[in-house]
């Protein structure tokens, strides 16, 4: 039996309050999800062919496009274009810019309904992950990172958002290992935590494979990603 094929998916890691207590958008999956059941995860989700035709504001900084054009066919736009796409979907937050949009496809009207179209200012390209094996959903995912003051939709209304995520709230970065956390999720935030005093895109972007979890626990000394980050010292990580 083949195993399951990968679907190119796209995530957005949103981040409040950076600069004083930052803290990230996350909500949990439902028990009879078939992708990580009952676990708190940042808003995201497979691309959708539309994704690349839709209308823009702004573009990805050079190095983040170059980066997502490197290390995969698909196009950076459409990457991008997903994870707001997513994040509509599933909290019911605007990241867009004003602008009257006719025409728009299955999958984006909810959105275009808002006066809005996508807009990528602020976007940071921060991971890259590939489900493992055995897995009933395998997706290649890219996470991008930015910040709320970029929404033009109140941070803390989620009532437009669809049932997929349920207790949506901002978690402080702090308290995030109390969370039913998948492993990736975890790595993830650890690399937000280690760069939150960086402006604009981080020096290097991970791609885990997740082919080697274990050695990777191995090398954390049998802590989480976010248990080793804060068990850390600040004369350490600097």
């Amino acid at each position: 039996m083949s195993d399951t094929p990968i679907r190119d998916a796209a995530t957005l890691v949103v981040i409040k309050d950076r600069d004083t207590n930052p803290s990230i958008l996350m909500g949990q999956r439902g028990e009879n999800a078939a992708f990580m059941p009952r676990k708190f995860v940042f808003p995201g989700g497979a691309v959708d062919p539309v994704d690349a035709t839709v209308p823009v504001a702004g573009a990805l900084s050079e190095v983040c496009a170059e980066r997502l054009a490197m290390q995969s066919a698909m196009l950076p736009a459409a990457l991008a274009a997903a994870a707001i796409r997513e994040l509509f979907e599933e909290t019911g937050l605007v990241l867009g810019s004003r602008e009257t949009w006719e025409g728009a496809p299955k999958g984006w009207r909810g959105y275009a309904a808002t006066g809005h179209i996508p807009s990528f200012e602020g976007l940071e390209f921060i991971f890259r992950a590939v489900t493992p094996k055995g897995r009933p959903r395998r997706f290649d995912a890219r996470f991008f990172l930015v910040d709320a003051s970029r929404l033009s939709s109140d941070p803390d209304d989620f009532s437009r958002a669809e049932d997929e995520l349920s207790h949506l709230q901002w978690i402080p970065l702090s308290q995030a290992r109390k969370f039913d956390l998948p492993f990736i999720t975890e790595c993830v935030l650890a690399e937000v935590a280690a760069n939150l005093d960086r402006k604009g895109p981080p020096v290097s972007v991970p791609f885990f494979r997740n082919n080697d979890e274990a050695n990777t626990i191995a090398r954390l000394g049998g802590q989480s990603p976010l248990e080793a980050y804060f068990n850390t010292s600040s004369r350490d990580r600097s």
